[in-house]
């Protein structure tokens, strides 16, 4: 029987110029890439929205909206921020780096653009987005109210769950953009005690938000606790002799997580995993991970 072929890479160029955009089609066609085209920021926005693409290649100067802009806007969109963008520009300066990267790209290379070296590029910002989108999908689908934001306090993504606890509390939009950064500037301070939390202020409910580590340059991993009930974290440390970061593995246990899969999420090594987990084994008495988790699942909600 005839084996279904792999899923093909989808980038989308975002250039003005014919020159460039006939040689990268040629050059990412013969990678086995399929190759998208936008000839302006507002095209390529409409087009991300309609065709998700892998990557983007964004020409940084151009008529109408230029690249850091469109780049901005991908950025706010939920569910394209996660897109990783690699600017083409012919400008080496420093000014246009430090925008193109501000803007919220990953990367830059500079025209006239190199076929090998953009191919290499491009592979490794795929995997490394492959794997950050995939640890988010397993917090989405777990019900985790876990969101990430920069050293300025900015919120970059949220799980929906954490969404929604948010508008329980009675924080809308307008308060997140105007209120949260502030006080996750006070969080983040290096000289900040990060083990003791912090209390969300004007909030119709308590809440806290908890540090959990630093997963990019710029990019921080937090966690929102409702205050009026226990966290499946919580219930399993109240009920078995085991540590914090214990209780974190085998939550993730419980829900089918692989070593190298809880590594990407806890932002530690699949190595360090084990270590955790054979702990975990000796503490529980059982020999396996299937009984590690079915005695976790016993005190958490069905």
């Amino acid at each position: 029987m005839k084996q279904a072929s792999a899923k093909k890479d989808v980038v989308l160029i975002v250039d003005d110029s014919p020159d460039t955009l006939s040689m990268l089609n040629d050059t990412l066609d013969q990678a086995g890439i399929t190759v998208l085209v936008a000839l302006e920021g507002a095209q390529a926005l409409t087009i991300a929205a309609t065709i998700t693409p892998d990557v983007i290649l964004m020409d940084a100067l151009m008529p109408n909206m230029d690249g850091f802009e469109a780049c901005r806007r991908l950025k706010e969109n939920r569910d394209l921020a996660h897109i990783p963008v690699i600017f083409m520009t012919g400008l080496s300066d420093t000014e246009s780096i430090v925008k193109g990267f501000a803007a919220g790209g990953v990367d830059y290379i500079t025209k006239p653009v190199k076929g090998d070296e953009l191919i290499a590029r491009m592979r490794a910002h795929l995997n490394n987005a492959r794997l950050t989108l995939s640890a988010r999908v397993a917090l989405d689908n777990t019900g985790s109210f876990l969101f990430s934001a920069s050293a300025e306090g900015n919120l970059l993504w949220a799980t929906p769950q954490a969404y929604h606890l948010l508008e329980d509390a009675g924080l809308n939009n307008a308060w997140l953009d105007e209120n949260l950064p502030s006080q996750l500037r006070q969080l983040l301070a290096p000289h900040y005690n990060r083990d003791k939390g912090l209390l969300v202020k004007a909030a119709d409910k308590p809440l806290e938000i908890r540090y959990i580590s630093q997963t990019g340059n710029d990019e921080y991993l937090l966690q929102l606790i409702d205050m009026e009930r226990p966290s499946d974290l919580e219930r399993l440390r109240a009920a078995l002799p085991i540590t914090e970061r214990e209780s974190e593995v085998l939550l993730w246990i419980a829900h089918g997580k692989t070593n190298r899969e809880i590594g990407t999420i806890l932002d530690m090594s699949p190595r360090t995993a084990n270590k955790h987990l054979e702990q975990i084994f000796r503490k529980l008495n059982v020999e396996n991970r299937t009984a590690a988790a079915v005695v976790a699942l016993k005190h958490l909600p069905s």
